[in-house]
């Protein structure tokens, strides 16, 4: 149906009168001499040519500014007059050019540009709070009956829901309150969280206070720094959207994401780099549930499926298992990683860890005896990439609180989905268990367990990862089939005593005693465990100096504990700067993280001797015994080799 001509000429005239219409900035120049007069002209001519064509167009009117006294701390705000005042005892640097080289401590560096983003800064304020006039909701209207006809009603931006047009803002959008630090509440539908928890590389903290004073300094640094994409995608790439404009000053981006990697090998450099376009996939990794009460639920993580260097992105990708990285959300202190149950009291902060993906696996099946789901999600390239960029931003300014029930593992990854991939989907979807989120994932075509259907080639292309409890469940039926214990599952030999197994092994053949010695090395690996988190909480307890046991003998592990914080907030590594580390910082980020791992290889080699000083009565005579054990099957099983020869196992 074609419109009347008349209605398409008013239209018209509406788009062209809309597109004509400009934001003035009038000066109040009453007082004024001549110089200061030109100097903040020429300041405020150079904040409107920094502004993009679509702010100026919907704050369509005349903003008076004025300069006037006020505090020396204060350089400008937004009057009740609806205008712009700026402080009077800065104007005479300003007119007589001195302004210019006045260095400050403040974020932008000299007096001038303090002022430059002070102007857009509290216009981008008038701008977030403007209601729109009549004539621009009628257009902005009609522009969205035409993307609901050509997108769906999918497509449509948030402006456009609803029975009518919301007005315009910036500081309520909810993507923009995503990524700035105040995300949808999970289990408390529609809610946000209070506490901005993106502290760390922050250019300035003002903008932590609120969303509006947040969307005001990230309009200052989107305007003035050409580096601002580059610490800030994701922030920029939403501004660059709304404006539909890209700043002329945006420098090119060098490739590849800086990461610490925050894996146990202390020999290896700790400083790593994610391209994005080199991930092929990336997985809901699932750490499914044991017997502890802790882990009933499962852990929640992702796993980045990243292609070798000159592989071409593709399914092969899957098996370079040696550059896979885990993205996994955890209760630290100082790299101290806690039981879950600590986590209800909310006194432990949350970070975001990159790990390599084979220390992950050896954690969850060889220590835990817990199985990995590894579940491809049904993201896009454009939301793949988001997302791994947006982990990147996060490790790197996240600094949580881990709550047991409230925000788990689970929840921190379901809000990174949320704010990185920005698929639709995933807005409205809640959950805050482990093993529930993978469960609604896969109601909701956001990830394909399909891929666990057959169980062999689950394990062959490394969608599963099987827990090493039923490897050693079928040695531990070995020993039943031929010596008269008492115990029906692994789980309860390897729980007692070690002097209480040792009688056992005279009673041993060949291939009994095999599987005894696979089963003794599990319960080192067990005694192990128990006593590293015996000497973590012992450290932590023990910080305020009371235990004189762990200050004179524990200082390898104090400093370990200690020093290798970095590995969990790697920002501390870098003074100065916000955001993602550019290539300017590497060589100091790189020096400083080799620096720290050096420290800490020599630290370990002296960990040894150190620890068994530190242990429980209890827990060293165990480790000892178990030790003890292990020396003795290997002495028997080297004589029944002699006698009995070759060696099969089942």
């Amino acid at each position: 149906m074609s419109w009347p001509r008349a209605w398409l000429l008013a239209l018209a005239l509406l788009v062209s009168t809309f597109s004509q219409a400009q934001l003035r900035l009038q000066l109040d120049d009453a007082e004024l001499s001549a110089s200061e007069r030109q100097a903040s002209q020429q300041l405020l001519q150079e904040a409107l040519g920094a502004m993009p064509p679509r702010f100026k167009q919907r704050l369509n009117r005349h903003v008076r500014v004025r300069w006037r006294a006020m505090p020396v701390e204060v350089y400008g705000r937004a009057g009740r007059f609806s205008g712009i005042e700026l402080n009077a005892a800065l104007l005479p640097a300003l007119s007589d050019g001195s302004s210019a080289t006045t260095l400050t401590s403040r974020p932008h560096g000299n007096v001038r540009r303090e002022l430059l983003a002070t102007v857009l800064h509290e216009l981008t304020h008038l701008y977030d709070r403007a209601q729109l006039s009549p004539q621009a909701e009628r257009l902005l209207q009609h522009q969205c009956r035409q993307r609901e006809q050509s997108l769906g009603a999918v497509g449509l931006p948030d402006h456009c829901r609803g029975q009518t047009v919301r007005r315009f803002t910036l500081s309520d959008d909810p993507l923009l309150l995503d990524l700035a630090g105040w995300p949808q509440r999970v289990g408390r539908r529609g809610a946000r969280e209070q506490v901005n928890h993106q502290v760390a590389r922050s250019p300035d903290s003002y903008e932590l206070s609120n969303s509006r004073e947040f969307v005001a300094v990230n309009m200052e640094y989107f305007l003035l720094d050409p580096s601002y994409a580059c610490r800030r995608p994701s922030l920029a790439r939403y501004l660059s959207a709304h404006f539909a404009w890209t700043p002329a000053t945006q420098q090119p981006c060098a490739g590849g994401l800086a990461y610490l990697n925050a894996g146990r090998d202390f020999a290896r450099q700790p400083l790593g780099s994610i391209d994005p376009q080199r991930v092929y996939q990336v997985d809901y990794l699932l750490a499914e549930a044991n017997d502890a009460l802790a882990s009933r639920w499962g852990h929640s993580m992702l796993r980045l499926v990243i292609c070798a260097p000159g592989r071409p992105r593709g399914p092969d990708c899957r098996l370079d298992l040696q550059e896979h990285l885990v993205l996994s959300y955890r209760a630290f202190v100082g790299d101290v990683q806690l039981s879950s149950w600590d986590g209800l009291t909310g006194a432990y902060p949350s970070r975001l860890f990159v790990l390599p993906l084979g220390q992950v696996i050896e954690e969850y099946t060889k220590v835990e005896l817990r199985s990995l789901a590894s579940v491809p999600l049904t993201l896009d390239r454009t939301q793949l990439e988001q997302l791994v960029t947006r982990a990147a931003e996060q490790h790197w300014s996240y600094d949580g609180d881990y709550w047991f029930i409230s925000n788990n593992c689970a929840v921190e990854t379901l809000k990174l989905l949320r704010s990185g991939s920005q698929h639709p989907h995933l807005q409205a979807l809640d959950s805050i268990m482990p093993n529930g989120l993978l469960d609604t994932l896969v109601a909701r075509d956001l990830a394909d367990r399909s891929v666990l259907n057959d169980a062999a080639e689950a394990l062959r292309l490394g969608y599963r990862f099987d827990s090493f409890r039923d490897r050693y469940q079928a040695m531990f039926s070995v020993l039943q089939a031929q010596l008269p214990i008492a115990q029906t599952q692994v789980e309860d030999w390897l729980s007692m005593p070690a002097e209480q197994r040792q009688p056992w092994f005279a009673r041993a053949d060949l291939r009994t005693s095999a599987a005894l010695l696979l089963l003794e090395q599990a319960a080192l690996r067990r005694q192990l465990l128990l006593a590293q988190d015996e000497l973590k909480r012992r450290y932590l307890s023990g910080r305020d100096g009371a235990d004189p046991t762990l200050n004179k003998a524990g200082g390898a592990l104090q400093q370990i504990l200690a020093n290798s914080g970095f590995l969990s907030r790697p920002a501390e590594l870098l003074e100065g700067g916000y955001g993602l580390p550019q290539r300017a910082e590497w060589q100091r980020l790189e020096s400083a993280s080799q620096a720290r791992q050096q420290q800490l290889r020599q630290l370990s080699d002296n960990l040894d001797q150190e620890v068994r000083t530190l242990l429980e009565p209890t827990r060293l005579a165990e480790l000892q015994a178990t030790e003890a054990n292990l020396i003795q099957l290997g002495t028997h099983l080297r004589a029944l080799h002699k006698v009995g020869g070759g060696l099969q196992l089942p």
